[in-house]
């Protein structure tokens, strides 16, 4: 990932990629653990940087605050609700760095920010893996060869 992800735009996942991460942080936001480490053993360490590549898709166009002269806006609320968060987060205890912490992160900031009915979590979910889908196999189209 860049090391200013506000002003150089995220270079698109590979479609594998995405697959892979929403793979399992499905499988963690079912609860499946045995899924989890399946996914997770087939993946190897290369999940880590894959579940943090989908966290800032995720962030950090959501909390992107435009220039509002210091004026409050309509995107202020994002503070307040990122606060709760990151105690919720606290309060569970969560070591945030693991895997299960990346992905339960994930899905708790989708729970939280991008959705109003916290019981549509999972439709969301599939609506960010299928965005980060097109955008991988705009990027990284399959080459076709015809016999």
């Amino acid at each position: 990932m860049p090391e200013n992800t506000v002003t150089v735009p995220l270079a698109p996942m590979e479609p594998q990629g995405v697959a892979d991460a929403f793979a399992y942080i499905r499988a963690v936001q079912a609860g499946d653990i045995d899924t989890a480490g399946a996914v997770a053993d087939g993946i190897g360490p290369e999940l880590h940087r894959l579940l943090l590549d989908v966290a800032a898709r995720v962030f950090i166009p959501v909390t992107a605050v435009d220039d509002c002269d210091g004026e409050p806006c309509a995107h202020s609320f994002l503070a307040a609700a990122l606060g709760r968060l990151l105690l919720e987060l606290l309060c569970h205890g969560m070591c945030l760095g693991g895997l299960p912490g990346i992905a339960d992160t994930i899905t708790r900031f989708t729970e939280n920010i991008l959705t109003e009915d916290h019981s549509d979590v999972a439709d969301v979910l599939r609506q960010l893996e299928a965005a980060g889908m097109k955008q991988a196999m705009e990027a990284h189209p399959v080459h076709r060869t015809t016999a």
